[in-house]
């Protein structure tokens, strides 16, 4: 089980059942930008501080270096992130 720790200081566990973590931070309550839920748009990206995510499939969108898309991903790692 990884470690999620956001910018407020907040931290939740990732459950190892939910299908990315765009869906595990909505579980939390945590408000997150999205449209397309599948890697094309590019809406909910976050930025990783810290830690390493694994793509369930490789996004279409366009993800700068420090960025990541919850919503086809899941932590390989404890991460560090920031919701904009």
């Amino acid at each position: 089980m990884h470690r999620i720790r956001l910018q407020d200081g907040s931290s939740f566990d990732f459950d190892p059942q939910s299908p990315n973590l765009l869906t595990s931070l909505e579980q939390q309550k945590y408000q997150v930008n999205f449209h397309c839920r599948a890697g094309f748009c590019g809406a909910c990206r976050c930025k990783l501080v810290a830690g390493q995510i694994s793509y369930l499939e490789e996004p279409l969108a366009f993800v700068r270096k420090g960025e990541f898309l919850p919503c086809c991903s899941v932590p390989a790692t404890d991460l560090d992130i920031e919701i904009p």
